[in-house]
């Protein structure tokens, strides 16, 4: 008895539950054994050889992947454990199918589409998922590698951490460094790949191009842990923590499994790189070929400041693309974008500086004419009497930013949250916290000083912030005299952030007006600024109402 057809490779497959061996009107047949590029059937896994040193078993019954064995060592499975979208995608419709130099095997569970593909003689498996709607909660790609074949105490993974501090998912170290599998210290911009090495084997995920996720270029999320009893690799394709979109569907990749003899995998790999032409025909679910897809030119960006990157984003329900901006001129090239309308942001660091509508068609290419960020579109162009951080976006330059993207607030390697700030004494960003909460650091003390035509005038306050935790929004008191009303909290995520490795947010600018009564007449004295955290919400210590800073400054 013949499999059923599979339309969109034309030919028969092995289906879940069935025994007889595909037949193919271009001869496809099963090998007998996994000895040289094909594959076989055990009874329980379909049996991948890749053709070079590379095998690889899924599970005919859930799409696991049961094994991965590379110059005959086995690399799948800590803790008992497999490796899945998820947690595992339970019973699931099985098949795979040979097309030439390429072997493709299909998982269908519900309404998510699962793929894993060989081509011979590479080291690689190339996966794809399609997830239609919400019945599957989240969507990740987990590897599970066994204990002890690569070591690891990178910052941005779990490690041999015996306290847990927060959530079942933030752990102490006897020396007091923290570790979590959400400090993923690289936003998504920031890597191609991520994995380890013992300089002879390396085993690695090359990122797919995340245009099925969410959260932008600067999002982070989970990338990799070690434990115990061993690691994992993750590709993530929604992550809820400190989200600032809705989840997108749809097929997500390829993304990559890649073993190499230690060095790094092939940049031909790369989202940017990688072509993928040969899966064209494999009638892979949601799939669209380079050739339904367009591009986004832009010739040049006046108006930046020189001193930071700046990139170009695209994003609308459907999908989401970005390309860095040249330095010299601002020229950017957005590739492999699906037809339709979408939303073009230019960011200067992290911080979105302009905005438009652009319409991509399927192949051709939208050229734009030069764009011009308007000089009030920039906070940092504004005249200030002083200034503490740059307009960026982020919360870089202030104390502890750089440590808060892999490690919890409570870290031992953290300098205090406490501590005043004194304006000209050349320290004042980096003596200033790069988080305040309402039950840790809230009336932070800024000292300034006016001179008498300062003094004589009102000014405007703002306080830039990039995210916020339960609500939390900063209200200011003057020389313990003139308060600022509280201001409504924005829109922010509603999950943990500043615990979890994460500032990327919404930024949000806060203004105050502030009457000239409220300044001191003596010029040799300093004016005091104390910044609380207001909120009804949170609990207690570093999960107490908070916000992640950008800059503050007091303008002329």
């Amino acid at each position: 008895m013949s499999g059923p057809t599979d339309r969109s490779l034309g030919r028969r497959t092995f289906v879940l539950g069935t025994t007889a061996a595909a037949v193919s009107a271009t001869v496809l047949t099963p090998t007998a054994a996994a000895a040289s590029f094909g594959y076989a059937d055990d009874g329980s896994n379909y049996v991948v050889d890749t053709g070079a040193n590379l095998v690889f078993k899924v599970s005919k019954t859930n799409g696991d992947l049961t094994s991965l064995v590379y110059r005959g060592t086995e690399y799948q499975g800590y803790g008992g454990k497999n490796s899945h979208v998820e947690s595992g995608l339970g019973t699931s419709t099985v098949t795979i199918a040979q097309s030439g130099s390429t072997i493709l095997v299909s998982v269908a569970y519900g309404t998510l589409k699962h793929y894993y593909a060989a081509r011979s003689g590479e080291n690689n498996v190339y996966l794809w998922t399609n997830k239609a709607d919400t019945s599957v909660s989240a969507t990740r790609y987990i590897v599970r590698v066994k204990a002890g074949l690569f070591l690891n105490d990178e910052p941005d993974s779990y490690t041999y951490a015996p306290t847990t501090i927060e959530s079942a998912d933030v752990f102490a170290k006897s020396d007091g460094q923290t570790r979590s599998k959400h400090y993923s210290k690289l936003r998504v911009i920031d890597y191609n790949y991520i994995g380890w090495t013992t300089g002879n084997v390396g085993l690695w995920i090359v990122r797919s191009n995340h245009e099925k996720a969410s959260g932008g270029p600067f999002y982070r999320s989970l990338l990799r842990h070690q434990s115990a009893d061993g690691g994992g690799l993750y590709e993530i394709l929604y992550y809820g923590e400190n989200q600032t979109e809705s989840e997108r569907f749809g097929l997500q990749g390829p993304y990559v499994i890649a073993f190499t003899d230690g060095g790094a995998p092939s940049s031909s790999l790369y989202a940017g790189n990688l072509t993928t032409s040969w899966a064209d025909s494999l009638g892979i679910s949601g799939y669209t070929a380079a050739s339904g897809r367009g591009r986004v030119a832009g010739v040049g960006i006046s108006g930046r400041d020189t001193a930071y990157a700046y990139t170009v984003g695209l994003a609308n329900s459907a999908a989401q693309y970005w390309g860095s901006a040249r330095s010299s001129d601002g020229y950017f090239s957005i590739t492999g974008v699906l037809p339709g309308p979408y939303t073009l942001t230019v960011f200067k660091g992290e911080l979105a500086v302009y905005s438009s509508s652009v319409t991509v068609t399927a192949g051709g290419t939208t050229t734009l004419n030069s764009i011009a960020i308007p000089s009030s579109n920039d906070p940092s162009n504004a005249s200030a009497i002083w200034r503490i951080g740059t307009w960026d976006g982020t919360p870089s330059g202030f104390k502890n930013a750089d440590l808060m993207t892999y490690a919890h607030p409570s870290d031992v390697r953290a300098a205090s949250w406490t501590g005043n700030v004194v304006v000209g004494s050349g320290t004042e960003t980096s003596a200033f916290p790069c988080y305040l909460w309402k039950d840790v650091n809230s009336g932070i003390v800024v000292y300034f000083k006016l001179t008498a035509a300062q003094a004589a005038a009102a000014h405007t306050l703002r306080i830039g912030v990039t995210t916020a935790y339960a609500n939390g929004r900063p209200q200011i008191v003057v020389n313990d005299t003139w308060t600022s009303a509280v201001p409504s909290p924005p829109t922010q995520p509603s999950t943990r952030s500043l615990t979890v490795g994460s500032y990327r947010g919404n930024n949000y600018t806060f203004t105050y007006s502030v009457p000239a009564s409220a300044w001191l007449t003596d010029t040799s004295a300093y004016n005091t600024l104390k910044i609380y955290v207001a909120s009804g919400s949170g609990s207690t210590s570093f999960l107490s109402a908070g916000t992640s800073v950008d800059a503050v400054d007091l303008l002329t």
